[in-house]
């Protein structure tokens, strides 16, 4: 068969999965969202991390980007009586920053959050409690420790087989996703390809999965306007490949998220804290808070 005859009957195929926006936006009001444990930051993203998304969170080093990635990694599990997902998440190291250790501590303080919720609503809270060992939460954490950029992109392209055998995965954590494409890296062009195809396979799982996917970032400096000013690696155009941009700062003593670019959340500031329980309220809310 010719060109010329394949070419109408395609313009006769129908186009499978075509939805109206009623059903888009029913749908993205149905997707669940995964707490930060910080409910300033929650306000801020709307109630969390969004499912079906790619957020992207970068910052200079000492903001406390892994040990939010942790904390959403943790979080997810949290049971749906208690508002979470129930699920499990996917935790890729490409700095050798994940402490296990440091999981433990979070994971441990979120089930004494969960007890002391249980309290305060009077729930029957002994089987949720057996569910919700320390234990039990590191082991619905699956971790690969990736060591190049080769491996890196071996392994999201193994992802989609690996969560379509793991279907209660519902998030997945790149700690980070720029590291190895920051060094030895002459051909500029051949970086922007590979790190564009991540990108859109990374979008694609996030879509068809109905999971969040967190890409955690560096700073690196660039020269705007006559000054050298930090900004996030890989410049404006690796911007566009995330639904969402939040940029972690400092404001004096306390730490500060900002929504920097998303479609449907206004950019806003909330301040947080990083304790030994793992991502929390700021010390000036909580005082604010006792004040009211």
């Amino acid at each position: 068969m010719s060109q010329k005859e394949v070419v109408p009957l395609l313009m006769l195929l129908p186009f499978a999965g075509a939805q109206t926006a009623w059903d888009m936006l029913h749908e993205d009001e149905m997707f669940p969202r995964i707490t930060t444990s910080c409910l300033d930051l929650d306000n801020i993203l709307g109630g969390g991390i969004n499912c079906k998304e790619v957020t992207e969170i970068g910052g200079v080093p000492g903001m406390g980007k892994t040990q939010l990635g942790i904390q959403l990694a943790v979080n997810v599990q949290i049971p749906v009586d208690y508002g979470g997902l129930g699920a499990k998440a996917i935790y890729i190291d490409t700095e050798g920053s994940f402490m296990v250790e440091r999981v433990l501590q979070i994971a441990e303080a979120c089930i004494e959050d969960m007890t002391e919720c249980n309290g305060l609503l009077r729930k029957d809270f002994q089987a949720g409690q057996l569910k919700m060992h320390p234990n039990n939460i590191l082991e619905n954490i699956f971790y690969f420790r990736v060591c190049s950029y080769t491996e890196q992109i071996a392994l999201t392209n193994y992802l989609d087989k690996f969560i379509s055998e793991h279907k209660d995965v519902k998030v997945v954590i790149v700690d980070s996703v720029t590291f190895h494409f920051r060094q030895d890296f002459d051909d500029m062009a051949l970086r922007t390809r590979l790190l564009s195809g991540i990108a859109l396979k990374l979008m694609k799982l996030a879509k068809e999965h109905g999971l969040a996917v967190v890409l955690l970032n560096q700073v690196t400096t660039k020269y705007i306007e006559g000054s050298f000013q930090l900004t996030l690696a890989l410049g404006d155009s690796w911007s566009h490949s995330c639904t969402n941009r939040v940029i972690l700062y400092w404001n004096g003593n306390e730490r500060y998220a900002y929504i920097d670019k998303s479609p449907s959340l206004r950019s806003a500031s909330a301040p947080y804290s990083v304790t030994s329980k793992g991502i929390r309220n700021s010390a000036s809310t909580c005082k604010r808070i006792r004040m009211m």
